[in-house]
């Protein structure tokens, strides 16, 4: 389908529409804000690393920059020329393909026992997991309650695939990585309508899969006792929050000015990916850091609006799940970093250095971007500006949640 497919009918029926390519502009806008930013505190964050390390001040933004026009090119694809519905027909090969990568990378030669990434670190397979759980869940889930299938054991049956994700990811190892596909398929199964104590059933399996990384992964230990430590005195938190705290005191309100932070520099570990967000605290204050989380929470309501009005339910399940991944990534890193959850190693979505992660996210971005432009297509093609058919959410008109399992739902009554 090309961009402008399926367009003709504005002509016929004289209907005004802002844009013809139909697609929703605040999630283009702060997507657009969030990628510059990203730009900006990258070359800011690591100007000094790059003279160092490649005689270059510019080397780390510029291949950041080359990363950003793939993930563009993956965005346009996305949202203009593959509909979304295709990705439903391609789930069972997506979810070979990424098992593929999974384990061929874990048959790579280790680094300091750690295999994460194909050529030079510029793939990361853990990135492109996450967003084929959500797309095999999504068509999952879509599938049982079309057929009327939604029983809580086939619903767990869909859990198996995250699951062997999982696993291989933590093999890596690369547990927060591991711990982020079980939440976002536990969120997936709660929005497909699934039963509590399922999720709580998930919930322990996350705990259980938690417990073992303690005890097996030195790496794990270390992070979570040093959490604990710095959780129940600041004073005795680990090197990483110290300089955290640090650089958050020194921006104060207003911050030091773009470029003019010092932490980057003093100790903060790799601040232009897992501790970006501290330098924009640090140079913008802690007003630029409310920016940048409202600018998430953007993302979340745009996300939610999009799934709410997608004509159908993997529409509705590939979106919710979209902009739950991103926006629990973005609170899993800031976080993190604030000391509310134990140190995981993630990115900050659309802004931190990272090839794999701004190609996978923004081509997300593309797909729920499709998905409102296909919504957009059928409601002026049917001369009506809301779905009249879409899956009860909790049973009411409003809340997160297609209906639950072993229940078709209800429709909305026409006015």
């Amino acid at each position: 389908m090309g961009p402008f497919a399926n367009l003709q009918f504005l002509n016929r029926k004289k209907i005004r529409v802002s844009t013809q390519l139909l697609i929703d502009i605040p999630l283009v806008i702060v997507t657009a804000v969030l990628v510059l930013i990203g730009l900006v505190f990258v070359y800011s964050a690591s100007w000094s690393f790059s003279i160092q390390a490649f005689d270059s001040a510019t080397y780390m933004v510029m291949k950041q920059a080359r990363w950003l026009l793939f993930g563009v090119v993956g965005l346009l694809a996305a949202a203009f020329v593959f509909p979304y519905r295709w990705l439903r027909s391609l789930t069972p090969t997506i979810a070979i393909a990424t098992l593929m990568l999974l384990i061929i990378i874990l048959l790579l030669p280790a680094a300091e026992g750690v295999t994460r990434t194909f050529f030079g670190g510029s793939v990361q397979p853990s990135e492109l997991a996450k967003l084929a759980v959500i797309i095999y869940l999504a068509a999952m889930y879509a599938k049982q309650a079309e057929n009327s299938e939604m029983s809580a054991i086939r619903s767990l049956q869909a859990m198996l695939f995250p699951a062997i994700c999982a696993v291989l990811v933590l093999l890596q190892p690369d547990f927060s990585a591991a711990i982020s596909i079980l939440v976002l398929s536990a969120l997936m199964y709660f929005i497909a309508g699934g039963r509590g104590s399922m999720i709580v059933i998930i919930l322990v399996i996350g705990a259980f899969v938690s417990i073992v990384a303690y005890f097996f992964f030195d790496k794990v230990r270390i992070r979570f006792d040093e959490y604990l430590s710095g959780f129940f005195n600041p004073a005795e938190a680990s090197y990483h929050i110290q300089r955290v705290l640090k650089s958050i005191i020194n921006g104060g309100w207003f911050g030091t000015g773009v470029g003019k932070g010092i932490g980057k520099m003093t100790g903060l570990p790799v601040p232009w990916t897992d501790s970006i967000y501290v330098v924009i605290l640090e140079e913008t204050g802690v007003i630029g850091g409310l920016v940048v989380l409202g600018l998430y929470l953007i993302v979340l309501w745009r996300g939610y609006q999009i799934s709410v009005n997608a004509p159908d339910n993997f529409g509705k399940l590939l979106a919710a799940g979209i902009t739950i991944w991103i926006t629990f990534e973005s609170l899993l890193n800031i976080g993190v970093l604030l000391n509310i959850f134990p140190f995981a190693g993630n990115a900050l979505p659309l802004i931190s250095y990272g090839g794999t992660n701004m190609a996978v996210m923004l081509a997300s971005i593309g797909i729920l971007l499709n998905i409102s432009r296909q919504t957009a297509i059928e409601n002026l093609e049917k001369g009506r500006t809301v779905p009249d058919e879409m899956v009860n959410l909790r049973g009411r008109d409003w809340g997160w949640r297609v209906s639950s399992l072993g229940r078709p739902p209800r429709h909305r009554k026409q006015r």
